[in-house]
Formats: structure tokens, C-alpha cells, sequence
């Protein structure tokens, strides 16, 4: 069967062989998952490595600056107001910046946008370490160099995490995500304890020098490391891309279903960061020194999921391991609001520490598997924002329930929605994308056109006819709702399917794209395995091969009449999107 793009008979052999080739390099990833068990694997890759390590020391001088940067006024009257606000300056730039910064990241260099960002971080953390040092530091320029920082951050992480997948083959995939999950808790347990202890020894600036340190070791890793040369076709715009991305979350229903799962689980199990200094202080009656102890508690509940979680993954699914953190985490935490002894709850925050980070890396590893490499790092930026914004929503309604409500009752609320979480991943399932081929697979044939567009000319409508017998009717219609799926999630603004009223056995499918520019990515680069049995599934349904036609602007030229103007206006007019 001819596809749309596959005119004609021409379309054989070699499209075949080519899906041979893709079906073989899925058993390939799958024995390759089996044999590569140890949580340590990746860094047999020594760029992944090297990476990692830089990425680690830098994180570490970011958690400590923020904490420099909390102490600075910790003794100042407003500080009560200055200190949470040094945390909101730190955080809202994800939620503004890291759709943006993914869109960056999948269309430049990403070595070279991580190298640019850490001479920004190193420039910025450099002048917050010489004005502090004067004492030229009041709180409101702290506050604005704290949210520049976090700016830096919010390109940073979407780009890190995307860029994760071309340093290690599929199959470590996963336990790739896992130590970057080590490298997070490790850095934000070791960053603050650094600082502190450098606060109390010199004070505040030397812990902003650090931070300059620690940048400059990852920028030099950068430097040093040699990325292959990746074949890329002309850059996307960049409010296209932007809305690309936001198409393609909201046309594809797996990554749907699991940001929807995990904010279900991040709402309550977010109290646990939120209300961990009022736990320690009010009820179990601890010093800082004792809040400390808890948050490394916690810690060691992450890690010790991050090193783990691979060999359970062997004998669990996915969404076995999230329905048992989860039921693990809402368990452990209503134990907490019932403890009196620091001794009694630190076991129980291990256990805490331990299913918020399996829940948070096996989520962030199946988003890796089930990706489409061309949109990998917006949707990593939205997985991102619903991480951070779910948790920014959550602390303050938290704080407001235990004000109103007392510690105890938060505590045991946050606890039975971690539960309810559990039901809800009963009919929110989590698909197991080990074993799909995202390659890229171009088996659309070249269109042989007359008119010859430009590429941002547009809109451009694809119309393809299919000849469909009554029997096969309404299998024909059940499949072309996957089709419309595949279509949307590719770049597609608009689609439609038709049935031609002077031929009830004729059927016409159409669907829009932004520009000529937009469907040639589309050819090359966006269509998957996946997109191909889809419209296989389809095609096995229609009589003889369907029928193309590329709808152009009227405006668009031919050779012949390319120097002739009509009363369109001509090629002077080709950016009018609303020619018909």
C-alpha cells in the first residue's frame, strides 16, 4: 500500500529495508537494557562522566550561594520578608524561562549554550562576590542578582537534561536520569553544609567566590569536551518552536497522562520540603542543628533510590515502583505527624526521601525513553514547570492549612492525598517506553511539485484522498483517529477528515502547517516507527494508493510565470497568510 508520501509503486524496497533496520535496533536496545543493570553504567561514557562531575560542583555552588545569600540578612528587621523572598527569586524564573530555554536547546549547539550560560553564571556570581565584599550589596540588588542567577539555572536544566541522552546509548537511559537524581541530592546536601561552614569561618563573600569556582570547572569541562558533529537542517523560528512544543504536549496523550500522574503525587509530597522546619521545630522541638539532620535524612532516602531504583526496575514496572512509592511515601509521612522523637522520624523520612525520588526519576526516565528527539528539550522545560510550579503552588496552601488547620492535621492531609494519588495512577497509566524506536524515520517520499514555495510561505494544507469500501468503513474512521493524533503532534496546526458527498466511497484527510519550512521538518525529521504503523494501520483499509495534493498560497510561482504579476500581487505578497 502507497502511502501519502510514497506515490506510486517507488516506494519500496529501501523504506523495507529501512524499517528492518529500526525494528532490528529496537530488539537490540531491549538486550541491551537487559545486560546493563549497574546504577553505574553511564559512566563508562567518559564525556557522560566528565559532565556529570562538572554538573555536580557547579550545583553545589549554586545551593550554597543561595544560602550565602539567605544568611546575608538573616540578622536584618525584615528579614522574615528578605529571606523566603531570596527563595522566590530563585525559583519563579523556571517557571518563565525554561519553555524559552528548551526551545534554545533543541534548536542550537547545546554544548555551546551550556558554555554561554556558565560564563554567565561565572559573571553574575562574580559581581554578587565583589559588591557583597564592599558592602554594596542592599536587599533589593540581592533579590534582583538572586532571580538573574535563577535565570541561569532555568536555561540551564532543560538543556543538561536533553543533552543527557546523546552522551549515553538508550538503553542507560534510565539509569543516566537516576545518577543526575544523585547528583541533585548530593549537591543540595553538600552545597548549604559547605557554605555554613564557610560562612562561619569568613562570612558571606567567600561563599559567592565559590560559586565562581565551582562555574568555571564545569566551563572548562566544556571546553575540553569534543561533541560530535550532529547533522542539524535550519534552525525553527523561535515563536514556531514555541508553539511546536506546546502543540505537541497537548496532542500527545502519554506525556499527558504522566505530568498529570506526577502532579498528583508532587501536590502532597511537596509538604514534606515545605513544612520540614516546622516539623523540626515545633514538633519534635529541634535546633537548627536538628532540622539538619532531618534534611539529610531525606537525603539519604533520595540517594539511596537514585543507586537502587535500576535493580527494582528489573522486577517491577513503572507503574508498579509509582504506585508503591507513593503508597510507601503516604504511609511513612502520616507516620511523621504522629512521632515525638527525632530518632523516630528520621527512619521514616528515609523512607520519604526514597519514593519522592523514585517517583521523580522514574517519571523523568520514561519522559527520556518516550520523547521524539526533535522536541526533547521543550518538553523536558514543561516537565520542569510542572515539577516547580506544582510544588509553588502547593507550599503556600500547605502553609495556609496549618495555620488554620495546626501541623498535625497538614501533615496527615498531605499523607492521605499521596495516597489517593495511588488510585488515581489506577486509571493514569504510565506506558513502559524501554523498548520504543523514537529515531527518526523519513519515509515520506519527496512531493513532486510544479509550484516551486518558499519555505516560510504559508499556510500549506495537505489534501490526500482515499478510496474506502462500506465494509471497511468504520475501521477506516477508527483509524485516522491515531492518524489525526500523529499529524498534530508532528507540527500540524489543523485537521480535518472529510467524506466527498458525490462519492460516499471517497474520503479526504487534510491538515495544515505554518509554512512550506514546517512540512519539510515534518519529511525529515519528525515521523517515527511509531507514525508509520499508525498510518499503516490505516492504509490497510484503502482501495489502490491515496491521492496528494499540496495546497499552496495562491501567490506562489511556477517557473514559467515566476516574473509575471497577477492581480494576487505576485510574489510581493507572499507572506500574506490570508491568501486562500
Amino acid at each position: 500500500m502507497a502511502g501519502p508520501y510514497r506515490e506510486g509503486d517507488n516506494a519500496s524496497d529501501s523504506h523495507r529495508r529501512d524499517w528492518s533496520l529500526s525494528v532490528g535496533t529496537v530488539e537490540a536496545t531491549k538486550h541491551s537494557a537487559e545486560v546493563s543493570t549497574s546504577p553505574f553504567a553511564p559512566f563508562r561514557h567518559r564525556a557522560f562522566f566528565w559532565l556529570w562531575l562538572g554538573v555536580v560542583i557547579a550545583s553545589i555552588g549554586s545551593w550554597g550561594q543561595m544560602v550565602g545569600a539567605q544568611w546575608l540578612f538573616v540578622n536584618d528587621p525584615n528579614a522574615a520578608t528578605i529571606v523566603p523572598l531570596v527563595q522566590t527569586a530563585s525559583t519563579l524564573p523556571m517557571m518563565l524561562l525554561a519553555l524559552p530555554a528548551g526551545v534554545l536547546a533543541d534548536a542550537f549547539d547545546r554544548r555551546w549554550m551550556m558554555f554561554v550560560i556558565q560564563v554567565y553564571f561565572i559573571t553574575v556570581s562574580a559581581l554578587l562576590a565583589v559588591l557583597t565584599a564592599v558592602g554594596r550589596m542592599p536587599p533589593t540588588l540581592l533579590l534582583t542578582f538572586t532571580f538573574a542567577v535563577g535565570a541561569g539555572q532555568a536555561m540551564l536544566s532543560p538543556t543538561w537534561q536533553a543533552m543527557i541522552t546523546e552522551l549515553v546509548p538508550r538503553s542507560e537511559f534510565a539509569a543516566a536520569t537516576r545518577l543526575d537524581m544523585v547528583s541533585v541530592n548530593v549537591s543540595r546536601a553538600a552545597g548549604p553544609a559547605i557554605a555554613g561552614f564557610v560562612i562561619a569561618a569568613w562570612g558571606v563573600p567567600p561563599v559567592f567566590a565559590l560559586n565562581v569556582a565551582a562555574g568555571c570547572v564545569l566551563a572548562v569541562i566544556l571546553l575540553a569536551w569534543r561533541r560530535p558533529t550532529i547533522q542539524a537542517g535550519q534552525r525553527e523560528r523561535f515563536i514556531p518552536a514555541l508553539r511546536s512544543g506546546s502543540r505537541y504536549v497537548r496532542h500527545e496523550p502519554v506525556v499527558r497522562t504522566i505530568l498529570l500522574r506526577f502532579a498528583t503525587f508532587i501536590f502532597p509530597a511537596g509538604a514534606v520540603w515545605a513544612l520540614l522546619p516546622l516539623i523540626a521545630n515545633r514538633q519534635l522541638g529541634l535546633a537548627a542543628s536538628g532540622y539538619g539532620i532531618l534534611f539529610a535524612a531525606l537525603g539519604v532516602g533520595a540517594i539511596t533510590a537514585a543507586l537502587g531504583l535500576g535493580r527494582v526496575k528489573q522486577k517491577l514496572s513503572s507503574n508498579a515502583v509509582l504506585s508503591l512509592a507513593g503508597t510507601a511515601f503516604a504511609v511513612a509521612f502520616a507516620a511523621v505527624a504522629l512521632a515525638s522523637s527525632i530518632w523516630v522520624a528520621i527512619p521514616l523520612l528515609i523512607v520519604c526521601g526514597f519514593s519522592w525520588t523514585a517517583t521523580v526519576a522514574t517519571v523523568i526516565s520514561e519522559l527520556q525513553l518516550f520523547l521524539h528527539g526533535w522536541v526533547r528539550a521543550r518538553v523536558i522545560a514543561i516537565y520542569l514547570m510542572v515539577f516547580l510550579g506544582t510544588q509553588a503552588v502547593a507550599a503556600p496552601i500547605w502553609g495556609l492549612v496549618t495555620q488554620r488547620a495546626g501541623l498535625q492535621v497538614a501533615l496527615l492531609a498531605a499523607a492521605a492525598l499521596a495516597g489517593m494519588s495511588v488510585l488515581v495512577g489506577l486509571v493514569l497509566r504510565v506506558p513502559d517506553s524501554q523498548g520504543l524506536d523514537r529515531s527518526p524515520l523519513a519515509y515520506w517520499d519527496t512531493p513532486r511539485l510544479q509550484v516551486d514555495p518558499e519555505s516560510g510561505n504559508g499556510p500549506v494544507v495537505v489534501s490526500i484522498q482515499y478510496q474506502v469500501d462500506d465494509d471497511h468503513r468504520l475501521a477506516f474512521l477508527d483509524a485516522m483517529r491515531s492518524m489525526r493524533r500523529s499529524r498534530l503532534r508532528s507540527g500540524s496546526t489543523r485537521w480535518d477528515l472529510y467524506r466527498v458527498g458525490e462519492d460516499p466511497h471517497l474520503y479526504v484527510e487534510q491538515f495544515e502547517v505554518p509554512s512550506w519550512q514546517e512540512h519539510e521538518r515534518q519529511h525529515e525529521s519528525r515521523l517515527t516507527a511509531e507514525d508509520k504503523a499508525i498510518e499503516d494501520a490505516a492504509f490497510a483499509y484503502v482501495v489502490g494508493s491515496p491521492k496528494v495534493h499540496h495546497l499552496l498560497p495562491a501567490t506562489s510561482a511556477t517557473a514559467d510565470d515566476a516574473d509575471q504579476s497577477v492581480g494576487l500581487g505576485g510574489q510581493g505578497d507572499v507572506e500574506d497568510d490570508s491568501a486562500p
